[in-house]
């Protein structure tokens, strides 16, 4: 079997080549990539790639994620997010390629408290959330062999992170102000990864008709930016490592407090219950995933 990845270097594209490569051949490319193209940018370059690969899994893990910036580069955001997955989705459809994809929470509005399904109203409310939508629209017209998984808060140990940045300004300040009204909960970059290559198998062993669709996969539980900055200061003071502030001192603000150009989703609660049932998984707690991440950059 042969696996086309395309944003390897990217925060799950990296895990993704470790879940992956037991499974088969796997080719992976950034958009640095001289051989073959990978810059989802050039249309006309990705659809040349997948017909010279011939894969049987195509993996898209690049995405413009930039979400600010997206407001002032609509054009950018949207050849990358919506164009480039529907040209993957019609070269996957014209070689028999299976195709993976990675959404997002943002293609809902962030209304309401409950966990969002699948099947719910999407109402993206800024360019990058809207760009997002559009590719997934693209690949369930173009290829029926698809699986979209939508996710969020997604961190990795490597590059910048939110925990990170905690530790950080927890080191040079007395108090922190963290949001503390959107809700949703932190989702590993290598826990996207081991699910992915999961799902790739059932579904290589199945038939479209059985797997094909749209997921949403993140860790389990709940949390507000606020309960997660404290949980890492939390634990980080445990492990003895020399702070200012201590958790107490992280002050919950609503996202009035930090305005920016695009508006951020209240509720990013994604209820993964589709992905549970048809994959036979079990999602485990974000908590797990953090004191994970916590103890290797600590």
């Amino acid at each position: 079997m042969k696996i086309l990845l395309f944003g390897k270097n990217g925060q799950v594209g990296w895990e993704l080549q470790r879940s992956l490569a037991p499974l088969g051949e796997l080719v992976a490319f950034d958009r640095y990539s001289t051989d073959l193209c990978g810059d989802l940018v050039n249309l006309a370059g990705i659809g040349a790639t997948v017909r010279q690969v011939r894969p049987d899994v195509i993996v898209n893990a690049a995405a413009y994620t930039a979400v600010d910036k997206a407001e002032s580069d609509a054009a950018t955001a949207h050849a990358v997010n919506a164009e480039a997955p529907g040209v993957l989705a019609e070269a996957a459809s014209a070689v028999g390629a299976w195709l993976v994809h990675y959404s997002t929470d943002y293609v809902f509005d962030g209304s309401g408290s409950k966990p969002w399904k699948e099947s719910d109203p999407t109402g993206p409310l800024n360019v990058y959330g809207q760009s997002k939508l559009e590719g997934e629209q693209r690949i369930v017209a173009h290829c029926a062999k698809h699986l979209i998984m939508r996710t969020s808060w997604v961190y990795a140990a490597r590059g910048g992170n939110f925990a990170k940045t905690m530790l950080r300004l927890a080191a040079e300040r007395d108090h922190l102000s963290v949001i503390n009204d959107q809700h949703g909960a932190p989702t590993g970059a290598d826990l996207l990864a081991d699910v992915t290559a999961h799902m790739v198998r059932s579904a290589l062993r199945g038939s479209a008709g059985d797997f094909a669709g749209t997921y949403h996969v993140a860790a389990a539980g709940e949390t507000s930016w606020h309960g997660y900055a404290r949980f890492v200061i939390d634990y980080a003071s445990r492990s003895g490592l020399a702070l200012k502030a201590s958790s107490s001192a992280v002050a919950p603000v609503p996202t009035t407090a930090f305005p920016t150009p695009a508006m951020r989703p209240r509720n990013s609660r994604l209820n993964t219950a589709k992905l549970q049932a048809s994959f036979d998984l079990q999602l485990p707690a974000w908590q797990q995933g953090v004191a994970r991440l916590l103890a290797e950059i600590i």
